[in-house]
């Protein structure tokens, strides 16, 4: 303690952070202050009001470290920084690990695609987002990819292709790199495409409304079926976006509850007027703390993770250090950015409406806590950064021995357990020899391409057993279909590690995590599923190669052998009266086809029942037509 006297006793009367460290150098506690003199030692002063959240703090502080700044804006920056890195358990924490993803319009291209990207960058392309939540990208990357024929692939476009990919094939693409489609027309969706993500909708569905017109009345009802599925999107759309104010604002609406040592806030998004999207966030271990302290540490950590905040914030509550903060926000935005708590008219609204939506999130996190499922998911998304909680999981496998009868599995996990409803399996059918990377890319394509066609279900997570090598397998199919915003890792077997698109290095999970063991679980289901079939796949096989040995024994004897007795084994085990019973198999044949699986002893005579040595006996002479 003489050591953390003496460094409180020299702590400078300057702006900065301070971070207080327990016996074991982990960092209790990240603070910021105008004064770090008088903010410090104002902890370990007896005459100071007690609460047991600092008699707690105080009690466990072993070590003290600080960091000089030129101002207390610089310091409110660090410690917002240093507050995510070290996640100290006397700070209050927002518990949201998860990025908020861009759409990146390549622009920049001379025939533009719509991609997903983790962070703005200055190379001239269009962005459009943060979406939050990170659903909402899904959603409008797939619903632009089925208003708006873009490209997807990343080839250079010349027009000199002889024939288009299967994008074209299901009318997500109209093959510019055959040709088939103009610069001029390209330029055209990709203007649509920017109207659509501007917000720009009704104008968008008005002209498309006059095109369909214009094509029903030139007798172009194909064209103009495409125009009404457009226009139908555009207004669902619309429809789910409820319009909160007559106003062309764009605000953050921002709103705390709390119940017992758990918060709640919720975030409304409006845009151009429209309630756009709206999310909930939760804080535990928040007992002594303000709902404007609440509301403090969340702004302050979820703006600082590069997420540009409104023009105009509403907040349920005062900050403390408004200003301060008012001042931070207008730096990470570079403009304007006004804080604004409304005690009453339309904005007191919104933000009651965010209240009463926080108070249902908050009820319904607590009856929840204790499943163990919510968790599972909550720790595979933080785990892989999926951009959304992962409640469909397919994992894939192929299964082959020595290249023979080469087939693909495919197992669905979902709401906490295995769907066998929807598990499928393939056969290979386009791959030659032991190729486990082909089969892969064959089972995909198959799988995917289907599901497109028939709007059927899609995972939110892609399992591959296997590592770096069937991973790119399955990240060159989906980008290649266009879904290449569904996550996708490989489990390899041999460590048990997790290989991820966007990292070089695998990821090495904790034995015991939950998210581990769901992994685990769902691979080997895949393998098992996949082995199975393989196995009766090689069976069939093997027993049909048997019977075909066999004289007399053409196509049509197999398969009355099999239909009437049900399986391989039924045959090698019947009795020469059941085998003579099947039809088309004479007591000759059934003799010779008893004796081919139960041959007798070297030296020992077969034994032969006297009615097939009788010519006379019915069925006699032609017990080999097959």
């Amino acid at each position: 303690m003489s050591t953390l006297e003496d460094k409180v006793a020299r702590v400078p009367d300057r702006p900065g952070v301070y971070l207080y460290r327990d016996g074991k150098q982990q960092v209790l506690y990240v603070g910021k202050a105008a004064s770090l003199r008088s903010r410090v030692r104002s902890y370990f002063q007896e005459s100071r009001p007690r609460d047991p959240k600092t008699d707690a703090l105080v009690r466990q502080v072993r070590d003290l470290e600080y960091i000089v700044t030129d101002n207390e804006l610089e310091a409110l920056m660090l410690e917002a920084n240093l507050v995510r890195k070290h996640r100290p358990r006397y700070n209050i924490i927002l518990r949201d690990d998860k990025h908020y993803p861009f759409l990146r319009l390549t622009t920049n291209e001379e025939f533009p695609r719509l991609v997903v990207a983790r962070r703005v960058q200055r190379d001239g392309a269009q962005y459009y987002g943060p979406f939050y939540p990170a659903t909402a990208m899904r959603e409008t990357l797939r619903l632009t990819r089925q208003l708006f024929p873009l490209r997807t692939c990343s080839i250079t476009i010349d027009g000199s292709l002889e024939r288009p990919c299967i994008q074209y094939a299901i009318h997500r693409c109209n093959a510019p790199c055959t040709g088939w489609e103009t610069r001029e027309g390209y330029a055209k969706t990709v203007q649509d495409v920017v109207h659509f993500l501007e917000g720009r909708d009704e104008e968008l569905a008005r002209r498309l409304t006059k095109e369909m017109e214009e094509a029903a009345g030139e007798l172009k009802f194909e064209r103009a079926s495409v125009l009404r599925d457009q226009i139908q999107s555009l207004n669902k759309v619309r429809e789910r976006q409820k319009i909160i104010s007559t106003d062309d604002v764009d605000q953050d609406v921002v709103g705390v509850v709390r119940q017992g040592g758990d918060a709640c806030v919720e975030l409304f998004f409006v845009r151009k007027g429209r309630l756009v999207g709206q999310e909930p966030f939760f804080f535990d271990r928040v007992a002594g703390w303000s709902d404007g302290e609440i509301l403090s540490a969340f702004v302050r950590q979820f703006y600082g993770k590069a997420v540009p905040p409104a023009p105009e914030i509403l907040l349920s509550e005062e900050l403390p250090e408004a200003e301060l903060t008012t001042e931070w926000l207008a730096t990470l935005a570079g403009r304007r950015v006004q804080l604004h708590a409304p005690q009453r008219g339309t904005k007191r609204q919104f933000v009651a409406m965010a209240e009463a939506n926080a108070v249902i999130a908050l009820q319904n996190r607590l009856l929840s806590r204790d499943n163990r499922q919510q968790l599972v998911l909550e720790e595979l998304q933080r785990a892989l950064s999926l951009p959304g909680l992962p409640n469909r999981i397919e994992g894939y496998d192929i299964s082959n021995i020595q290249g023979t009868e080469q087939v693909g599995s495919m197992v669905v996990w979902e709401n906490g357990g295995l769907k066998k409803d929807d598990y499928k399996r393939f056969r290979i059918r386009t791959v030659a020899g032991a190729d486990d990377f082909a089969s892969m890319g064959e089972v995909l394509t198959r799988r995917f391409a289907k599901a497109l066609e028939q709007g059927s279900a899609l995972p939110d997570l892609v399992l591959i057993d296997g590592g770096r090598g069937q991973l790119n397998v399955a990240l060159k199919v989906l980008q290649d279909l266009g879904l290449d915003y569904i996550p996708a890792v490989g489990l390899a077997k041999r460590a048990e590690e997790v290989y991820q698109a966007d990292s070089l290095h695998p990821l090495v999970l904790d034995p015991t995590s939950p998210a581990l063991h769901t992994l685990q679980r769902i691979r080997d289901e895949a393998h098992r599923f996949a082995i199975t079939y393989h196995k009766k796949l090689r069976a069939k096989r093997t027993i049909q190669s048997v019977l075909d040995a066999i004289p007399g024994v053409g196509p049509t004897i197999r398969t009355s052998l099999l239909k009437t007795l049900g399986s391989a084994r039924r045959v090698r085990d019947s009795s020469v009266a059941e085998l003579a019973a099947v039809p088309k198999v004479t007591p000759k044949l059934a003799q010779r086809i008893f004796d081919h699986f139960h041959p007798p002893p070297v030296g020992e005579p077969r034994s032969t029942p006297d009615c097939y040595n009788d010519a006379s006996q019915p069925g006699s002479g032609g017990g080999d037509a097959s």
